[in-house]
């Protein structure tokens, strides 16, 4: 009997220290730096002509991406950003108007001099990302795509092939301005027009900056 006393009160304590980090995470977030993210994303946002100016929850990755890589890629633009040293993120959805087109764009703002760091790990992993094959249909295939001039530093990739049998494209881009990261996702059955990727993505940087 004694011994079963200290076993719950040994797996008590464990909880509350438990609880204690989880109080010493969110003690970083600044929510001051919160609140001016989740405006800039959902104050009359400044996209191109096509997309809705009426914000929706965050973006969804629609596929179960089993490379730990490609899920790094990924999980930014559906406001899952890299935790470390993260102050603030916010993020949002704005449909388009061609067929299955949608823009999931996230914005993450860090400590210091990491957002560096997390650009870097970003860029590695998205090199690492060969393809996305999670059954039933779902077989999509990633290449690179040239991006520059935007933000301090950028990466950009495509994932295209099917999703759930139907034709899928997706871009993914990936920017560091500052001590921020913008992480951008557009997508649209059969392809997405480059061009107008490249266009939401200096939208979305000049509505940070503002």
């Amino acid at each position: 009997m004694e011994r079963g006393v200290w076993i719950i009160v040994g797996a008590l304590l464990m909880a509350g220290l438990t609880a204690c980090a989880g109080e010493n995470v969110d003690a970083q977030l600044d929510l001051r730096a919160q609140e001016r993210l989740r405006e800039i994303l959902n104050k009359d946002p400044k996209l191109p002509d096509g997309f809705s100016p009426r914000p929706q929850e965050a973006w969804k990755v629609p596929f179960a991406a089993r490379d730990r890589n490609c899920r790094a890629v990924l999980d930014p633009a559906a406001g899952k950003a890299p935790r470390r040293a993260l102050t603030a993120q916010a993020a949002a959805s704005y449909p388009g108007h061609a067929l299955g087109e949608t823009a999931g764009v996230a914005l993450a703002r860090y400590a210091g001099t990491e957002a560096e760091w997390h650009i870097d790990d970003l860029g590695k992993a998205l090199r690492e990302c060969q393809a996305v094959n999670a059954g039933a249909g779902t077989d999509l295939r990633l290449r690179t795509l040239p991006v520059g001039g935007m933000g301090d530093e950028a990466v950009a990739a495509e994932l295209a092939g099917r999703l759930n049998g139907y034709p899928y494209a997706l871009h993914v881009l990936l920017v560091r301005e500052g001590d921020t990261l913008v992480s951008l996702v557009h997508t649209g059955f059969k392809r997405v027009d480059q061009k107008r990727t490249e266009l939401l993505a200096r939208s979305v940087l000049g509505m940070a900056r503002a």
